[in-house]
């Protein structure tokens, strides 16, 4: 990290998952200890508080291919906003989901801080889901298994457009660490888009080491450097219980520690995000201290 000062924002929104509960993911991370870790690593934390989200119960559920998607756009757009500020002032975001739908405003805020300087963002997607599908594709209709797809330009154009231009990313410059679970027309968009992904059979025949330094390698060509946005449902459900879409045969423990500090060792993430935390389904708060292990591992924290 090339920066000193990280500034944290909330964005406790489940509005884009078929699952209630993963906006109180920001609490329960930093409930976890988030800001007493990073400061105990020598960062200079700031909290700007939570974006305003609205909620389901006061807003109609609209469009049954995008459920909630005026509302998702609103929040994402304010999202960006703080994102882009935050940047701006030298800092470097640290987003809490929240479902993964606030990845799009995530990736728009910082997409536009370099956009200003003709400079690109990469884009390191670790996720069990693909989250490429778009409204005619979605089986379901939430817009957390579309945010991906709107980051390269696919899907409804209060996304895709967000950061005032379209795409945010150039597909050649993500990379999907961990695939799974991908909805059979979403595959299209996977093989058909340019993104390079790497599914759990990849990390099984390679190994993590070499996948994720590959992955690195696709997002960190042409860039400024790569925004890390981590599904907590990358991980095994064993090590990670509480997450919004639970899928066995995940990354380990320790996977997923190497992951994070071969990140840290890259030196060219810019900005994170960690979602889909959902304290109703864990167990003593288990996963949001995971989410908090990774993160310090990906800003530095050893073994030795």
């Amino acid at each position: 990290m090339r920066q000193s000062h990280i500034a944290v924002i909330g964005a406790p929104m489940d509005l884009g998952a078929g699952r209630r509960g993963v906006d109180m993911g920001p609490s329960a991370v930093r409930l976890a200890g988030l800001h007493e870790k990073l400061a105990a690593l020598g960062y200079e934390v700031e909290d700007l508080g939570n974006v305003v989200v609205d909620q389901p119960e006061s807003a109609p559920e609209g469009s049954s291919h995008a459920r909630y998607l005026p509302q998702i756009a609103h929040t994402c757009g304010r999202l960006a906003d703080m994102v882009e500020r935050a940047a701006n002032d030298g800092k470097v975001p640290l987003v809490l989901g929240g479902d993964h739908s606030v990845a799009v405003g995530t990736v728009s805020g910082m997409s536009r801080h370099f956009h200003r300087d003709s400079r690109k963002l990469g884009l390191l997607w670790i996720d069990a889901h693909a989250d490429m599908n778009t409204p005619e594709s979605s089986p379901s209709g939430n817009v957390h298994g579309m945010p991906l797809a709107c980051c390269i330009g696919l899907g409804p154009g209060e996304l895709t457009r967000l950061p005032g231009y379209s795409p945010a990313i150039e597909p050649a410059s993500v990379a999907i660490v961990g695939l799974r679970s991908v909805d059979e027309m979403e595959r299209l968009n996977v093989r058909g888009t340019g993104v390079h992904p790497f599914t759990m059979r990849d990390i099984d025949e390679r190994g993590m080491r070499a996948v994720i330094q590959e992955a690195i390698h696709f997002v960190s060509l042409g860039t400024a450097g790569f925004h890390l946005s981590f599904d907590l449902d990358a991980v095994d459900p064993a090590d990670a219980p509480g997450v919004g879409t639970p899928v066995r045969g995940g990354i380990t423990y320790r996977e997923a520690h190497l992951a994070m500090e071969l990140v840290c060792d890259s030196g060219l993430m810019v900005s994170s995000e960690v979602v889909e935390v959902n304290p109703v389904i864990d167990e003593a708060n288990r996963t949001a201290l995971l989410a908090v292990e990774l993160l310090t591992s990906a800003l530095g924290k050893r073994i030795l």
